[in-house]
């Protein structure tokens, strides 16, 4: 399994769940785990999904995601696993 995990922040606005989800299910990328919450009108989501069945490369799905987030006015941010382990380490 090769998984990425992708983080969106922003405003809170209706469909931005919807938005993403459809999108990675377009791009053939399975959500694993999911967790979102809103705290004072902010949004926050983070995913953990396994992109080893995704269409295209990795970085077209970085910057399609990236792009979205443009769109729908939060911003997306995917990495690979190991990366965002990496980076967040204690």
């Amino acid at each position: 399994m090769n998984k990425a995990v992708i983080t969106v922040v922003g405003r809170d606005a209706v469909g931005i769940i919807a938005r993403v989800c459809a999108y990675l299910a377009e791009h053939r990328v399975n959500v694993l785990d999911i967790s979102q919450t809103i705290l004072d009108g902010f949004f926050n989501m983070m995913m953990i999904v396994d992109v080893s069945q995704a269409n295209g490369e990795f970085s077209e799905l970085v910057d399609g995601l990236g792009s979205l987030g443009d769109e729908i006015g939060v911003r997306i941010r995917c990495q690979r696993e190991e990366i965002f382990t990496k980076m967040h380490r204690v």
